[in-house]
């Protein structure tokens, strides 16, 4: 993806998120949501689905209920058929659009294991992205989630990989 689409991606979301902002005092509150209960999701997809390494991808990531604010923590492991293995922690921020649709944006950095898969250049890596979640009134979602993993230059071996995933959430504890 070009750094021209990035940047009119990530315009269009800062748009997005200015056009639903409104003059009530709650507004905040209104966007980050009331979820009481963090996440556990699963689901799978395409690892690499952008360039030529593309393998079967599974994975299990959990959304804690509290944090910092509006910012919560989150922890995850995603396994390819090709025995990579990626386990990794860091940080989601849900905005609710509405009653059911969420925007979860993501930033987090693990251990990724190139098992008989791609070489990312590094066992340290960094994993940016988001869902796109419809929230049933259980507070369960169903979304597509896309993200990119890279080493951030730290080796001389930087292809990066992106994957796209179909993800069922469930709420699950208070932590």
């Amino acid at each position: 993806m070009t750094g021209r689409r990035i940047a009119g991606l990530g315009a269009l979301l800062v748009a997005m998120c200015l056009g639903i902002v409104t003059a009530r005092a709650d507004w905040l509150t209104d966007l980050t949501g009331h979820e009481r209960d963090g996440l556990l999701s699963v689901g799978g997809g395409m690892f690499d689905f952008l360039h030529n390494h593309k393998a079967v991808e599974g994975r299990a990531e959990y959304d804690f209920a509290h944090g910092f604010y509006f910012v919560k923590p989150m922890i995850g492991i995603f396994g390819t058929n090709k025995k990579s293995l990626f386990a990794y922690a860091g940080f989601i921020l849900d905005l609710h659009f509405g009653r059911h649709f969420v925007v979860v944006p993501n930033a987090a950095v693990g251990y990724y294991h190139r098992g008989n898969g791609k070489d990312l250049g590094e066992a340290f890596e960094f994993k940016t992205g988001a869902r796109f979640d419809y929230r049933f009134e259980d507070a369960s979602r169903i979304g597509v989630a896309f993200d990119h993993i890279s080493n951030a230059g730290i080796s001389k071996t930087n292809p990066g990989e992106e994957n796209i995933l179909l993800m069922f959430s469930f709420p699950l504890g208070n932590w």
